[in-house]
């Protein structure tokens, strides 16, 4: 059937965006070169954003790129999961056929999970699919944008589902090489507060790699031009002025109000809906009747489909169409047999006049229909289509049959928000149908390590139970960690009320809470792993049971290791071992790792073992944990250098599948031992890139804190403690490893007694004893002990009461107990380092203790620590007055180190002794105020090149450098590349240096928040 042609309302002349225009034809320029492009067009309904997408890629010309658009498709207010990027990989499948599937090679039947066309056999389902998922479609676009730009739209975000939001948010974030463009629309008046959509958009405003384009109303004379194009001539005046303040300048309406003008219809029409609805009411009965059940079809409904629910003889229907086709009320597809409606806001207004019981039947006759003929909708929408519309039409039976079935399928394509969103209607609709009613249940897929205590086969009807369960595991995927702990909460008093003992369920149930409060940084999730252990004792092995010795030895290891912990992590690889459960197994061994100090190399060997066996295995939470914890073991026993090339290996591959989180700590650790041999400036870029990453309160927090180290380090005192006091804004404390705590209190106690707040410094010390944290593992307790015993011997110089007693009494008990604790030569080098720090506090200053501890550094390769020892040699040789030329060697050599590093706080106090009394400030390097820019034109450097010097001059990394320019990492490296060229430099930090003498940059580096 051939479409009628209808009168135009819509301006042939593009009017009012040009400028808009230009921005995108410029962003899709830059992805053409290489350069990735992000941009979200926003603006309210009817105002213009799908015309303005349609003018560029008009403007680009055909064949200038591929394109792909998709559309979030709404029924009922419920998104389909994937929906606009399986019809944009479609688009993109059927041009590029042979370079998809080599993309997907080996991944094909993950693939179909978003492109069902794929005629492949099904793939079973597992926890880490959705990353899988999510890293397969960014290696599918990285392939085909090598070859040519690619353009892809996603129109209507306001109406994705989560899936759709979470896959568009990643592809955001992890950016790769290639010309591709990928544009978002959505509508402002939509997105109100509490909107899904607005914890993404807040995501992606930190990122500077993605445009905003606002799309503003038309004023008064764009309005006139406008209408010029839809009359076919200028107007009258004072048409123009009606029609601009009915309308006030929103492009859609001013089309219906033209329209209506033309047709005689024009008085009296002050709202919108009045102006949209004239048109339906001046149909056929019909017509308006097949408008009606259209609007209750979703954003596009086959003609197939509409035959089936309109009770109209076909020559009839066709007829209703025409006319409300030529109304342009609805639109026939450009390709098949497809029908919309003109515009959304004309599908809202005809929806809110259906009367209730309307309603109920149009939806009861939509599901009759699907129930007859499936193949009325695409497979991979009919579940979801029936489940909205037989809930829509009031039948709980059928809805709770069909959400199950649905969340099932939402699963199977890694849609965890989908697949919580119809978990929880089930779980609402099982209390309104009788139990008979039950039977017969789809079968759920209930999460791995749920017991199975009741001798059901697998794929068993689910009870109440399993729906908890299943919801709970989609709840944790999704990120919804309250709705999770509401979930768990549930079941927990489910199980409490019921008849007889249920130990495994409810363990299990205990185990998942303890995960959930830990996520939300609310409680540490010991008390809930208790509860789980005392279910399980005295029990015959079981996947729970290894499941909650797992969780207990991982709880222990990050915040009571010691010799019960060892034991609990031996006992989980035991039980996951009987019971089969190889992941978890390889869990247990990579806890009980993290327990053993390494003096011959083997836990070091485990890990690598345990690395290899977790990325052949491709089990992702395990891939992440085994690279992120490697680099950091490494950096504990000193091997610093082969830490930063564990972390290189692990921030590479967890890039490569889409770990974004795991990626942020992996560069966290980096950042940790890039400081230890001295690469201080690629520290400061490492945390930048981790900060970068991180989503999380914790993460977030952490990097933060690890920022005010850095600059406390520097000398730059004041800086680190308003970084610091950023960093308290984050909030909560309760799930925070005693590593980073003993670290923070180390830095708090340094800024204090910098900023002259002795007592506060102390204070913070005899805080952190009273809370054990001086107990802590020897890698962290030893350097906080140093530092607060360096302050006890800088206050028994310099001031009249000398050191505390009570901490030295401290820091002798807290010594004893670490320095049993210090085997291997790191942690040996810092026992030697406490030693002398505590003689000198105590007025015992001896050169010997600080030589010793000076060697022991010098073995390990650590600069900072061993110039801070061979400052106190130096102080301690001056003062007994007779080998003054051996001092200033000590504290000559420690300066050197210590300008190398531009470590401000240690040149400082070298200064002092020394007499040239400077502050740490002095030691942050100078710029030249009156040389700018033009003192760098000798070197030869391209405008380009010099904004990408006075980054590096900040301190950025290239990725971040990358972000702020709108370039590509690649692009970045090359110009850094030719930069050391050109200055004759041999590394970003002398380059930095000769930026700064030459006037550069311009405004000091801001605070990251």
């Amino acid at each position: 059937m051939n479409p009628p042609t209808a009168r135009t309302h819509v301006s042939p002349i593009f009017v009012g965006r040009e400028a808009e225009l230009a921005e995108l034809v410029q962003a899709a320029h830059a992805a053409e070169h290489g350069d990735f492009q992000g941009v979200l067009m926003r603006g309210e309904a009817g105002v213009g954003k799908t015309r303005l997408v349609e003018e560029l890629i008009r403007a680009l010309g055909p064949g200038a790129a591929a394109v792909a658009v998709g559309g979030c498709v709404e029924v009922g207010g419920d998104g389909f999961p994937f929906a606009p990027f399986t019809e944009a990989m479609r688009t993109l499948w059927q041009h590029f056929p042979g370079e998809v599937l080599a993309a997907s090679s080996g991944r094909e039947a993950l693939l179909a999970r978003i492109l069902p066309d794929l005629d492949v056999p099904a793939l079973a389902a597992r926890d880490d699919d959705v990353t899988r998922l999510f890293a397969l479609i960014a290696r599918i676009l990285e392939r085909l944008t090598s070859e040519r730009p690619v353009v892809l739209v996603i129109e209507d975000l306001h109406w994705a589902d989560a899936s759709t939001r979470d896959l568009l948010g990643f592809l955001f974030r992890t950016r790769r090489t290639g010309k591709l463009l990928i544009m978002a629309t959505y509508r402002t008046d939509s997105v109100r507060n509490g909107h899904p959509l607005r914890t993404l958009l807040a995501e992606l405003d930190r990122l500077r790699s993605v445009r905003r384009i606002e799309l503003s109303r038309f004023i008064r004379r764009e309005v006139n031009e406008q209408l010029t194009g839809i009359f076919g001539a200028p107007p009258d005046p004072a048409v123009v002025d009606d029609i601009f303040a009915r309308s006030d300048g929103n492009a859609f309406l001013v089309e219906e109000l033209a329209r209506a003008h033309r047709d005689c219809i024009g008085t009296g029409l002050e709202k919108l809906r009045d102006v949209l609805l004239t048109r339906v009411e001046s149909l056929p009965e019909e017509s308006q009747r097949i408008v009606r059940i259209a609007a209750q079809g979703g954003s596009v409904i086959g003609y197939p489909l509409l035959k089936a629910v309109v009770d109209f003889p076909e020559a009839t229907l066709i007829e209703g169409l025409r006319a409300a086709v030529l109304a342009q009320i609805l639109v026939p597809e450009p390709y098949g047999t497809d029908y919309r409606f003109r515009h959304s806001l004309m599908q809202e207004s005809v929806d809110l006049t259906l009367l209730p019981g309307e309603r109920i039947l149009i939806n009861r006759l939509y599901g009759e229909a699907l129930e007859m003929d499936p193949s009325l909708v695409r497979a991979e929408e009919l579940t979801g289509r029936l489940a909205q519309h037989w809930h829509a039409a009031q039948d709980d039976v059928k809805a709770l049959h069909m959400s199950v079935a649905a969340a099932e399928e939402a699963w199977n394509r890694c849609a965890y928000a989908d697949q919580l969103r119809l978990l929880e209607r089930a779980l609402h609709l099982w209390g309104r149908v009788p139990e008979e009613a039950r039977a017969g249940l789809p079968a759920l897929r209930i999460p791995e390590t749920y017991p199975n205590d009741d001798g059901e086969d697998e794929g068993a009807e689910p009870r109440h139970q399993h729906l908890l369960a299943t919801a709970t595991v989609a709840a944790v995927h999704s990120g919804n960690f309250e709705k999770a702990l509401h979930l768990v909460d549930t079941a927990l008093e489910e199980l409490a009320a019921a008849k007889g003992e249920h130990p495994l369920p409810a363990a299990w149930f205990w185990a998942q809470r303890s995960r959930v409060v830990r996520s939300l940084n609310r409680e540490d999730g010991w008390r809930e792993l208790c509860a789980a252990r005392a279910l399980v004792d005295g029990l015959a092995p079981s996947v729970v049971h290894a499941l909650v010795l797992v969780r207990v030895a991982n709880w222990s290891a990050l915040h009571r290791p010691g010799p019960s912990s060892r034991a609990d992590a031996d006992r989980a690889v035991e039980y996951a071992t009987r019971a089969g459960a190889e992941e978890l197994a390889l869990h247990a061994r990579l806890t009980r790792c993290l327990l053993d100090t390494d003096t011959d190399g083997t836990v070091i060997d485990e890990l690598y073992a345990i690395r290899q066996q977790a990325e052949e295995l491709g089990e992702l939470g395990l891939v992440g944990r085994v690279n992120q914890n490697l680099p950091s073991t490494l950096e504990g026993m000193g091997r610093s250098a082969e830490a930063i090339a564990a972390a290189d290996h692990g921030i590479a591959l967890c890039r490569s599948l889409g770990l974004t989180d795991r990626e942020a700590w992996i560069h966290y650790n980096r950042s940790i031992s890039l400081l230890s041999v001295g690469r201080w400036a690629e520290a400061d870029s490492a945390r930048e890139d981790a900060a970068a990453l991180a989503r999380a309160c914790l993460p977030r927090w952490t990097f933060q804190a690890h920022h005010a180290v850095i600059l406390l380090l520097r000398g730059e005192v004041d800086a680190a403690a308003a970084q610091l006091a950023l960093a308290d804004k984050l909030g909560g404390t309760e799930n925070v490893h005693a590593q980073a705590l003993i670290s923070l209190s180390q830095c708090r106690m340094g800024i204090a007694a910098r900023q002259g707040r002795l007592a506060d410094a102390r204070a913070e010390f005899l805080r952190a004893d009273d809370a054990g944290l001086t107990h802590g593992p020897v890698r962290w307790a030893l350097p906080m002990l140093c530092a607060a015993a360096a302050i006890e011997g800088m206050a028994r110089r310099s001031t009249p009461d000398g050191a505390s007693p009570e901490v030295l009494a401290a820091l002798r008990r807290a010594a004893a107990r670490q320095e049993k604790e210090a085997v291997l030569p790191v942690s040996v080098a810092y026992a030697r380092l406490l030693r002398a720090e505590l003689r000198h506090a105590e007025g015992d200053d001896d050169p010997g203790p600080w030589s010793d501890a000076a060697a022991a550094f010098e073995d390990t390769e650590r600069a900072y620590e061993s110039a801070w020892a061979l400052m106190g040699e130096g102080r301690a040789l001056l003062a007994d007055g007779e080998h003054d030329s051996e001092a200033h060697e000590r504290l000559n050599r420690a300066r050197v180190i210590g300008l190398k590093l531009s470590a401000g706080l240690l040149l400082a106090d070298i200064s002092q002794l020394t007499g040239t009394l400077e502050p740490a400030s002095a030691f942050v390097p100078q710029r030249d105020e009156t040389a700018g820019a033009d003192g760098l034109s000798a070197f030869g450097l391209t405008p380009r090149e010099s904004e990408v010097l006075e980054l590096v001059a900040r301190g950025y990394s290239n990725r971040r450098i990358a972000e702020e320019l709108f370039i590509s990492p690649k692009t970045t490296s090359h110009h850094v590349s030719n930069i050391l060229a050109k200055l004759g430099a041999s590394g970003r930090t002398e380059a930095a240096a000769i930026a700064y003498r030459h006037g550069l940059p311009p405004k000091p580096p801001k605070l990251v928040v």
